[in-house]
């Protein structure tokens, strides 16, 4: 049964950049007109996640983390009408009015009207949650690592309460941002050729992309051997692991498409050297590169020439995915289990052992650290 009331909840904060991770009591307030409260069910981790604890420098601190998940309406606003409480939801940290101008161009899925909010806070610039009186912050749209969470009505998607809780939340950030680079962004042609740059959720996602519109070569280059299974798992047709030659990546990528580069690559690791390497990896004059990955450093210095031989960079914010036209029909692959989503799954945790996650991030054979609340 709902409540209007506020609600003591437990929650993983931060409290200072490069400052560990404390779980403690939060209160966290009904939902505002447009808002829902929500119950949460299941998150999962991301590299963002990391990020934002390291100090990115869109972050205030103290901070209520997570942004990733699965959970069930407690509450909700009284102007909220396309849920109700009992339904389940997942987070989205970008919205989708189909009416204001980028919406309607079909040529971005960053909406103006309700865009990526980058200041921590709702719309209103306040905040629904605290601690000890101290207001909180909250990574993008929402806080996930967190028994309750509030989050503005139009950052949602209504998915089936059948669907796998733990694949729900990757399919809320990581894997669907991967996904959609390949499908959405770079519009991948079918018989082509692709180099994925890091094999985490993400690349996994961006490989399962480019094989859902049929790209025929797809190359995955990573320095974990581990990867190697999990990307043969989603679509991967060759494998790179630069640790195993005297040549570069960029050599090797070559190497495997007849000297001339791939026709699309995605850069998911956030490494600022990485990125010169992505696109010198394309064709001239034709290649196009996604870059996907979050890095805390700045992306400099670039190989300008690289451009100027006629390839295109691009940036993309959710794999250009939309809201909820294009996430409804991820979210229905999920249920569906068109996607190999348990190669992902690789550890669980509940939200008090926290701290575990990020010490079973650092080991080989982890993907994705799942927190059941």
């Amino acid at each position: 049964m709902s409540t209007k009331q506020v609600i003591t909840c437990k929650a993983a904060i931060c409290w200072g950049s490069g400052k560990g991770v404390t779980v403690e009591e939060i209160e966290v307030d009904p939902p505002k007109a447009t808002e829902i409260r929500v119950k949460m069910l299941c998150a999962s981790i991301c590299h963002t996640d990391i990020t934002s604890i390291q100090g990115y420098q869109y972050n205030k601190f103290p901070l209520a983390l997570g942004h990733e998940g699965v959970g069930v309406v407690e509450s909700v606003g009284d102007s909220v009408k396309n849920v109700k409480e009992g339904d389940m939801i997942i987070p989205t940290y970008i919205g989708e009015c189909k009416e204001c101008e980028n919406c309607i161009s079909g040529e971005t899925n960053l909406c103006l009207t309700h865009p990526l909010r980058l200041s921590g806070l709702m719309s209103d610039n306040t905040s629904r949650m605290s601690i000890q009186g101290q207001r909180l912050y909250h990574v993008l749209s929402c806080a996930t690592w967190s028994e309750y969470m509030v989050i503005d009505a139009n950052y949602i998607l209504k998915v089936d309460p059948n669907i796998d809780l733990a694949h729900a939340s990757f399919i809320s950030c990581g894997f669907t941002t991967g996904f959609g680079a390949a499908w959405k962004e770079a519009k991948v042609k079918k018989g082509s050729s692709v180099a994925v740059f890091g094999l985490g959720a993400v690349g996994l996602g961006a490989i399962s992309g480019a094989k859902m519109v049929g790209a025929t070569k797809i190359i995955g280059i990573d320095k974990n051997e581990m990867r190697r299974e999990k990307g043969e798992a989603f679509g991967m047709t060759h494998f790179i692991n630069p640790s195993d030659s005297n040549k570069s990546a960029l050599e090797l990528v070559k190497e495997l498409s007849d000297g001339m580069g791939v026709d699309y690559s995605f850069e998911c690791t956030g490494a600022p050297p990485l990125l010169t390497i992505s696109v010198e990896a394309t064709k001239m004059g034709r290649g196009k590169t996604i870059a996907i990955g979050a890095g805390l450093e700045p992306i400099v210095p670039f190989g300008y020439l690289s451009i100027l031989l006629g390839r295109t960079l691009k940036g993309s914010i959710f794999g250009g995915i939309r809201a909820t036209s294009d996430l409804s029909i991820i979210a229905d692959k999920c249920l569906k289990e068109e996607f190999p989503l348990e190669e992902l799954f690789t550890h669980e945790i509940p939200l008090i052992d926290i701290n575990k996650a990020f010490e079973f991030l650092k080991q080989p054979d982890c993907v994705k650290v799942v927190v059941k609340m």
